[in-house]
């Protein structure tokens, strides 16, 4: 492509303002920074906690919104340094005051970084909070099989923190094995309307065991789902 104008190397008018743009253009960059970055924030509070994992929704908007104007900056010849330093100072700027807001006024930061919610209690899914948090099965026992759980009998509480990582609090060693629905893939994939043979059996939705007799069909009295899986008790290696 050949340019209109020459480009003239070292060119510090171009380098530092662009060429036929007003002064009072800075004023639009503060304002479209402004804009943007609400916009980053509150589009990483709806799609939720996946992802961000160890940094908090305005680090990671930082990085979104600096790395835009760093490399924009860096390779194209007609982008003035003085535009993506206007917008270096305002994000951050934003950045800074926004954790400021969040020091002393507690309720902001739950909603835009949220509050450590309860997925599991006593082996059993909240589901309301696990539907609230737009988790797949998948996900939530993924992230439990990285803590070395075999089957939900083994845990406790865990908890969605706010970074988008799990916490998981055992049952003291000493307790005997609960049992609880297995979360290995293989022991998942046949899931039964009714029990081949009497004995305990988990919910495939909800976790909640009962006793099962033969071939009866049964619906989970916590969830009304009818899936079942046999329930396991084996103890926790580690």
């Amino acid at each position: 492509m050949v340019l209109a104008v020459p480009l003239i190397p070292f060119d510090w008018h171009r380098i530092l303002w662009t060429p036929r743009t007003p002064p009072a253009y800075v004023g639009e960059i503060v304002f479209r920074c402004v804009v943007m970055y609400l916009i980053i924030i509150v589009a990483l509070r709806v799609t939720g906690r996946r992802g961000v994992r160890q940094l908090s929704i305005f680090e990671i908007s930082l990085v979104l919104a600096l790395g835009s104007a760093a490399g924009d900056t860096m390779f194209y010849g007609t982008t003035s340094l003085l535009y993506a330093a206007v917008v270096f100072v305002v994000v951050t700027g934003l950045y800074w005051v926004f954790n400021l807001l969040m020091r002393y006024y507690p309720r902001l930061s739950d909603w835009l970084e949220g509050k450590p919610v309860l997925l599991i209690e006593d082996g059993h899914i909240k589901l309301e909070n696990f539907r609230k948090l737009r988790l797949t099965q998948k996900e939530l026992f993924g992230e439990l099989r990285q803590q070395q759980v075999e089957h939900l009998g083994q845990v406790r509480l865990a908890y969605m923190e706010a970074t988008g990582s799990l916490s998981v609090y055992f049952y003291p060693a000493a307790e005997p094995v609960r049992a609880g629905l297995p979360i290995r893939p293989e022991h998942c994939e046949r899931r039964l309307r009714r029990a081949d043979t009497a004995g305990p059996h988990a919910c495939y939705c909800c976790g909640g065991v009962q006793q099962l007799a033969a071939n009866a069909p049964t619906t989970c009295p916590s969830c009304q789902r009818d899936e079942w899986v046999p329930a396991s008790t084996a103890e926790r290696a580690g």
